[in-house]
């Protein structure tokens, strides 16, 4: 008997380093469209980069994980979250209404607005937008707003993400594009942006941005949410958004 006891126990042992081994390569698969800097994008080098990365694995290491970056296209993302592709949604996702429906979201981990931009001494008037074509990316907030709002007044040309949009707005194939405060913000700062501007005040018409889970992973939620917390306490979060905004936009 003591034998045996024995026997178990070095089994038992032996598989502690194997058990270790498996906990640290377990991975959280992490849902990213990136084509939209600064928050997703792939740098000269091949490299994805981005204030979304960076959070993303400043909450996998608070969380003692593995961050495992699943590149998909905007409007693929909660699709593919639903259909187990990857764990969670980390791409500048707003919360809105229509999107709980679908998934569960976190605590905002930054907040923004909806905007107009269009070129300068253009004359276009948010407020007076008939006769106007107006971009906007598909499947946003932005373009249900659209949508809600001008359907019949203006013309809105929908575009494949961010990147495209603004294509279209430097081409003059539109007067106008609608969409993310912040990533325009960025934009208006490049070359191609210098000729453009904001237009209008910003709208806010979501609950911040979050992170998106399966409704059943409340479990993944809760760890997110904690990890959330904490590199807010410790001043982690703060050095990330330093570097690319010098202002706060939690």
């Amino acid at each position: 008997m003591k034998t045996l006891v024995t026997t178990l126990l070095f089994a038992l042992l032996s598989l502690g380093p194997a058990l270790i081994a498996d906990a640290a390569a377990v991975k959280l698969r992490i849902g990213v469209d990136a084509g939209y800097p600064p928050f997703s994008y792939i740098d000269d080098v091949g490299v994805l980069k981005g204030f979304d990365i960076d959070i993303a694995l400043a909450l996998c290491a608070k969380m003692k994980t593995v961050c495992a970056f699943v590149r998909q296209d905007w409007e693929g993302l909660i699709p593919g979250l639903r259909a187990g592709k990857y764990d969670a949604i980390v791409s500048s996702m707003l919360i809105t209404e229509k999107r709980w429906r679908l998934v569960a979201f976190t605590d905002k981990y930054y907040s923004n607005a909806v905007r107009f931009v269009a070129r300068k001494g253009a004359g276009f008037d948010p407020s007076a937008p008939a006769g106007r074509t107006i971009g906007v990316a598909r499947a946003t907030i932005a373009s249900d707003w659209l949508e809600d709002n001008i359907s019949g007044v203006a013309t809105t040309r929908l575009f494949r993400g961010q990147e495209a949009l603004l294509r279209a707005l430097v081409k003059g194939e539109v007067d106008a594009v609608f969409g993310d405060g912040l990533g325009f913000w960025n934009w208006l700062r490049s070359p191609k942006g210098a000729r453009f501007a904001f237009v209008g005040e910003g709208y806010h018409l979501d609950e911040g941005v979050g992170i998106a889970v399966r409704k059943e992973d409340g479990a993944l939620l809760c760890r997110l949410n904690m990890a959330i917390k904490a590199i807010l306490a410790e001043g982690i979060y703060e050095k990330i958004n330093a570097r690319y905004f010098p202002f706060s936009i939690y």
